[in-house]
């Protein structure tokens, strides 16, 4: 089985300015890391609000690949932290090619999960030229069907219990739409009412994400910082759409016909069925497409991080690297 890449070091990293139009801009932490002449790669990581973890690094081959890393806007280590302000799916993208841009990169590998799969196919569909390969994992088409399923009612017939501590915070005449109950609060002064939201909205998310239990992944996300951002920027994402048109990645998915790709998805992955990445994998058959047994949604079972590993290999040989 394949196993993450050895622990590595930054080479070193920065903070790009990406937004001048608002009271407090937003600044992104950029790191690289790995072999400065090897293989581009940007890895997007997930939620849209969780920043990236150290094990990220360790995805991708340290001496073939060039591995960038940031932090979206509002969250990890990028400021103003939870920021809603300017924050949009196009915002992203944009902030994607001014990093290009900075660290002087024709093309490069875009490598994302759940969230980070939204973003990757949107930016590939929206610069073609600029990718080199993708690779997704645990696909999010940010449709509302989607959203209903894991927000008003789909996953809750199969995590009853945590779906209790979920809508607790709501009141009974709310929670017909927990959606908009929750981005209320997520957004409103009441302090303490938004953390309280935000932790129980974090938490339903973290219970959900693996095929077993994880204490790791439950400490991840029931920090007070984490949650907040992924929950404020989750709420605000979804109830927008995600900032996408109905359906828009899967109706521009023929422009990724040239672009080699790997799609990867657990076969019980309870926050982002499997049906939407079967979706995908009709749209462009060229991926190659990966369900994974024994495994339901984070990155970090071993099942989905083996099929990773492999992934980010088995892009190299297709780019014809040795």
């Amino acid at each position: 089985m394949n196993e993450l890449y050895p622990p590595i070091h930054e080479n070193h990293h920065f903070y790009l300015k990406v937004d001048e139009t608002v009271d407090e801009p937003h600044q992104l932490y950029v790191e690289e890391c790995g072999s400065e002449d090897g293989v581009p790669v940007v890895f997007l990581h997930g939620g849209p609000g969780a920043g990236c973890e150290l094990y990220h690094r360790q995805l991708f081959n340290p001496e073939k690949y060039r591995i960038i890393l940031f932090d979206q806007r509002g969250c990890g280590r990028s400021i103003p932290h939870a920021s809603l302000e300017n924050n949009t799916t196009q915002h992203l993208i944009a902030d994607m090619e001014k990093i290009r841009e900075k660290l002087g990169i024709k093309q490069w590998v875009v490598a994302g999960g759940s969230w980070g799969s939204t973003l990757a196919l949107a930016y590939a569909q929206a610069h073609p030229r600029r990718v080199s390969g993708l690779i997704v994992r645990g696909i999010f088409l940010a449709t509302p069907k989607e959203i209903k399923w894991f927000y008003q009612e789909g996953a809750n017939c199969i995590y009853p219990d945590y779906w209790e501590d979920f809508i607790a915070p709501i009141p009974k005449d709310e929670q017909n739409n927990l959606l908009h109950a929750y981005h209320k609060r997520l957004t409103g002064g009441n302090e303490i009412a938004r953390m309280r939201v935000a932790k129980a909205w974090s938490l339903w998310e973290a219970r959900t994400a693996t095929l077993l239990p994880s204490s790791s992944i439950l400490e991840h996300f029931g920090d007070p910082r984490t949650a907040l951002s992924v929950a404020r920027i989750e709420a605000h994402y979804f109830i927008n759409n995600s900032f996408l048109e109905e359906n828009q990645l899967l109706n521009n998915a023929p422009i990724l016909k040239d672009i080699p790709g790997f799609i990867i998805h657990g076969r019980y992955d309870m926050i982002c069925p499997l049906e939407h990445a079967h979706k995908l994998h009709k749209a462009w058959p060229n991926a190659d497409f990966f369900v994974v047994q024994g495994a339901g949604h984070s990155a970090g079972e071993a099942g989905i991080t083996a099929a990773l590993i492999k992934a980010s290999d088995d892009m190299l040989k297709k780019l014809g690297v040795k």
